[in-house]
This record gives C-alpha cells, structure tokens and sequence, in this order.
C-alpha cells in the first residue's frame, strides 16, 4: 500500500484535497470514484511504487473495460460539478495512467479546440468507444442531460463486464483442463509409447487393439509432426484471417450459440445485453429504429446482429417492434411478447429493464449449471484418456508375463 495526495472535485463542485492509501495509482483513481471525486492532481506520495508504475505502464496498452468504467465514472463526476468538457479531458489525460487512453484523452481535447463536440471526437476512437457509447454521448449532448446519460452508460458497460466476466469464467477451465489433456496426448504418444515398441517387436506376441492404435499413432507423429505443426498453424492463421471478415464471424458467432450447454448460455447474456442497453436508450431519448440500429453493432453477437438489421427493415416499412422479433431467431417468446406490452402500455423502458434482470439471473442460473455439468464430462474424458493408455501399455505386459511362466 501507498500514499497518495489528491486534489480533486466533488459532486458540489468544490475543490478538496487529502491523502488516501491504495495499492496502485489506478486503484488510487478508483478509490475516489468510489467517493465521488474527480482527481485534479494525484501523486504517488510514498515515491515506492514509483518504478513498479512505470514497468506496469510499459506492459499495460490495451483500455481495458475497468480503464472505459473509471473514465467514464470521473468524466460524469466533473460534468456534472459543471467544468468544461475542454478543461476535463485535460484533467483525464493528466491523470490516465494507461498510455493509450492517455494519447486519446490528448487528440479529443485537440478535437475539442478545433471545434469539433465530444460525441464526434470519441466516435474517431471506435476500437475503444463503441457505437454505443459514442451515440449515448450524442443523445446527452442533444437532449441537455450529459452527465445524467453518462452515469446510464456507466451502467451499461459495468453490466456488460459482469456478464463477459461470468461467461469468461465458465469457460475458462474447461479449456484449460482440455488443452492439458491434448497436451498429455500428444506427450505420451510422441515420447512414452515408442520407449515400447522395441520391446513389443522383440517379443513376437500379438498385440492388442489399445496398443496397435497407440503405436500406429505414434509413427504418424513421429513421423510427419512437421507438416502436421504446419497444417495446425495453416488453420490457426486461416481461422484468424476469416473471424477479421464479416462472415466469417457470423459463422463463428452461430456455431457458438448452436453448442450444447454453452450456447443457451450465450444466448441468455446476448438477450440480457439486448435488453439493458435497448431499455437505457429508450429512457435516453433515443428512437427505436436508431435503437435497433444501434443494438446490430453492438450486440456483440454477428448472428444477432443480423438478425436484428431485419428487424431494422421491417421497422422502416412501418411494422412496431413486437412483430419483427417474432420472425427473429433467438429472441423467445418471453422477451416478445413483453416488448409487446410494454409496446402497448407505452412503458417500454421499464418492460426491457424487467427482461434484463430476468435474464441477469438466467445467466448466474446457467453459469452454475455449466459450471455443474462440465465437472463430470471433464472426469469422463480425463478416465477415457488414462484408461485407454493404461490398457494400451498393460495389455502387452501380461501377455509377456504369461510367456516368461510358461517359458519356465
């Protein structure tokens, strides 16, 4: 832990001062988030961690969600204690520790003085402000309510965080374990299995069926593993290549959502994605069909995405927004046919928040599932795998012990 100073602006728009103790200089930041503040001025005070920041800097380049959630917090905090929008990207550039969002806190000021507003200024930024974010920034510009739209967008990309973070997770190990038993495959294949072939081939028995495929596998990789490494790589490269295109992430985005176990689950998030982001829109100001335009490039899904561009041009011929989701795959009929009440009732924001926090549950509900069920399968596969090499090196064996008895 370190000391730091700050000077920074509170809610009321004054001016205070003080010394906090935090783990890090981004933890620092957090810390008066937490509090409301947006830091002014913020030093290392305990001169400790000075070079550990400077290494971390030097690792950290890519705005990570926690980066986008505090900037988000203090750029609410300091337009809403009413400082010019120029005076605080200079307070966030001074204060960003990561590299990248501090160069792009420094080129939206210099928009910012070149005439341009904020909305336009961010959208330059896409691979760190989403379309989403840039439009939301847009409607509180028009609409007079800036910081109000911001702490919503707060909302949204904490939410959004949580959800990526829960799926992450879930999945996480089961990859992990799987990449272990891939791994231990190939060793034992390459490496401990032709320790007995010689063996094998002196002592002139047959073979069993285990132990004949454990061989035949391993003079195939012994063999020829340079050009299977390449071919692996060949496909690696390829598969890169393609998800960068469009159909090819659609491809990819709807053999995700048609795996067992897991693409229920992916569902579930996109859904609950869907809903909050669409719910704070409708409360923003923002029309449906710009909503939904906005929604297909930013769902995070290509197959979603797609399907809500038709529901886009069904919108256009003048169609309200309960029918075109009927004819969309992947939105079930909960979340249709309350769009339509909400549709009809004229409460449409507080209909979408309801199935956004319907689904939050669906998702924590089926991440313990997941995470339930890929326990046993990962056991299975992991018994499959040991017992198949346990007979394929055994089996031999005894039938060389049962000669050496009868040889006696």
């Amino acid at each position: 832990m370190g000391s730091y100073r700050y000077e920074a602006v509170n809610e009321l728009g004054k001016t205070v001062a003080g010394v906090i103790e935090a783990q890090s200089l981004d933890h620092a930041n957090e810390v008066l988030a937490g509090r409301g503040l947006a830091p002014l001025e913020l030093r290392d005070e305990s001169g400790a961690a000075a070079g550990e920041n400077r290494l971390a800097r030097m690792f950290r380049k890519k705005v990570t969600p926690e980066d986008l959630i505090l900037f988000t917090k203090q750029l609410s905090t300091m337009m809403r204690a009413g400082i010019p929008v120029l005076r605080v990207m200079d307070i966030l550039e001074s204060q960003a520790e990561n590299p990248q969002l501090k160069a792009i806190c420094k080129q939206i000021a210099g928009d910012i003085r070149s005439g341009s507003n904020l909305h336009r200024a961010l959208a330059k930024h896409p691979r760190v402000f989403s379309t989403l974010y840039s439009s939301m920034v847009l409607a509180g510009e028009t609409s007079g309510a800036l910081p109000q739209i911001l702490q919503r967008l707060i909302y949204i990309i904490t939410h959004e965080y949580k959800v990526r973070s829960e799926v992450r997770s879930v999945l996480q190990y089961p990859l992990i374990v799987l990449g272990a038993l891939i791994a231990a495959f190939v060793s034992l294949i390459m490496f401990v299995i032709p320790k007995f072939s010689g063996v094998y081939a002196k002592a002139k028995i047959q073979l069993p069926f285990p132990t004949r495929t454990c061989l035949a596998l391993s003079r195939f990789l012994n063999g020829y593993w340079p050009w299977i490494l390449a071919g692996l790589v060949g496909i690696a490269v390829a598969l890169f290549l393609a998800l960068r295109t469009r159909p090819g992430r659609f491809w990819w985005d709807r053999l995700k959502l048609g795996m067992p176990l897991v693409g229920p689950l992916l569902v579930k998030a996109a859904l609950s994605r869907f809903a909050s982001i669409f719910s704070i829109l409708q409360a923003s100001g923002v029309g449906i069909l710009d909503a939904i335009k906005i929604l297909s490039g930013t769902i995070g899904n290509e197959a979603i995405g797609r399907e809500l561009e038709g529901v886009q041009s069904r919108l256009e011929q003048g169609h309200g927004i309960a029918r075109p989701l009927m004819s969309a795959k992947y939105f079930t009929p909960m979340v249709i046919n309350m769009v339509a009440v909400g549709e009809e009732a004229g409460n449409l924001d507080e209909m979408l928040k309801e199935i956004s926090i319907h689904y939050d549950s669906e998702v924590e509900y089926a991440t313990r599932r997941l995470t339930t069920a890929m326990g046993p399968v990962l056991i299975a596969l992991m018994s499959a795998l040991v017992g198949f090499f346990a007979l394929a090196v055994y089996m031999p064996m005894w039938d060389l012990a049962k000669l050496a008895s009868t040889g006696k």
